[in-house]
């Protein structure tokens, strides 16, 4: 009877859906479980989620061929080929959206888009092959896009700092590990490796020269920083012997109640237009931020830096370290305020309008 009930619910139209794709819910499940657990890249829990992931996957790659293989014996080798896929997926999943998060919340998300296309491409292939060879190459790409991206996540976190060496130093770290693990693999799967080994070599190097392009060209956020939050106001006070800022900004109509910055800036006569902006920094990381106020020019259609300001922060406090610019070279139009790095890796932005023919309205401020 139970026998009856269990073929029946496998026969149902909503139990073959999922059956066919079952390594794309559990893909997607790692994508839930981040964003319910994943919080600070410098907090100890968070980095044991992602180094989880990492060690789970691997093994569960390992497990998986030697099943494959018929290395597990006859009671553990099929179990392995139906099991250990799941759990493939799973951490792949959780690796990736955790990497969308943190690298997400390191600059503006439409700087991000490389990650986008690397998770959209992953669901995609994930559905689409099929067969064993591509299968096996497409799980080593995936899981070394993963390795990659927490390796270089991390090392700046543990050794507090960051820069053009770090990350290539951290590359290679990635590499080194991936030789090890193919390695392991090489001793369960020999014969059929060595076959696909020109193509794996060919794969793991466009990954990793691939993200070192991304790096130099700045289009990879500047992980592990991140952006808290960025605002245009009238003035900015720092009280002295303390860490709390004044900021005046220009009342909102009622129903933009939500806005604690200026998005239409109305200047004052001789007054100063400021950029506050709160970076998180992890613990012991030192390193500059860039405010750059820009001005888009309709003739040109391009963005024109009018200014430039720099300072340091330190990493550490959870709130994120505060700091302002100000200038008073502006002009009526479009602009914007990007906070970014020294090497001009983005942040973040703050797009506003500039409007001198409308007088300035009620001022508030606000502690932060």
């Amino acid at each position: 009877m139970v026998h009856d009930f269990i073929s029946k619910v496998r026969s149902s139209k909503s139990a073959q859906v999922v059956e066919r794709h079952w390594l794309t819910l559990a893909f997607l499940l790692g994508f839930i479980v981040d964003n319910i657990t994943l919080n600070q890249v410098d907090q100890l829990f968070d980095n044991l989620v992602l180094l989880t992931y990492v060690v789970v996957a691997m093994l569960a790659l390992l497990f998986l061929y030697a099943g494959t293989a018929g290395k597990l014996g006859y009671t553990y080798s099929p179990l392995a080929q139906k099991y250990a896929p799941l759990l493939v997926q799973f951490t792949f999943g959780g690796l990736l959206s955790g990497m969308l998060i943190f690298y997400g919340r390191s600059g503006a998300w439409v700087e991000s888009w490389p990650f986008l296309v690397i998770i959209l491409c992953a669901i995609y292939f994930n559905e689409t092959i099929k067969d064993r060879v591509g299968r096996f190459i497409y799980n080593l790409t995936i899981f070394f896009v993963g390795l990659f991206s927490y390796v270089v996540l991390v090392v700046p976190v543990l050794t507090g700092h960051m820069g053009p060496w770090v990350f290539v130093g951290s590359g290679l770290v990635a590499l080194m590990c991936m030789y090890l693990f193919i390695q392991a693999l090489f001793k369960i799967i020999p014969k059929f490796l060595e076959l696909q080994m020109r193509t794996v070599v060919f794969t793991v190097g466009c990954v990793f020269f691939g993200f070192n392009f991304l790096y130099f060209a700045n289009i990879i956020p500047p992980i592990p920083l991140s952006l808290k939050e960025v605002g245009i106001y009238h003035s900015v006070v720092k009280f002295e012997d303390t860490n709390v800022y004044q900021l005046t900004y220009e009342e909102g109509a009622w129903w933009q109640w939500w806005h604690d910055s200026n998005k239409v800036f109305h200047p004052t006569d001789n007054g100063n237009m400021f950029c506050f902006a709160r970076v998180f920094a992890p613990t012991r990381l030192k390193t500059q931020i860039v405010h750059q106020f820009e001005y888009y020019n309709t003739e040109t259609s391009a963005w024109e830096i009018r200014s430039s300001f720099r300072y340091d922060i330190s990493g550490g406090n959870s709130d994120g370290y505060r700091g302002f610019s100000s200038t008073i070279n502006y002009q009526d139009g479009k602009w914007r305020c990007t906070v970014q790095t020294a090497r001009g890796q983005v942040l973040g932005r703050e797009v506003f309008t500039i409007d001198s023919t409308t007088p300035v309205g009620n001022l508030v401020t606000r502690m932060r």
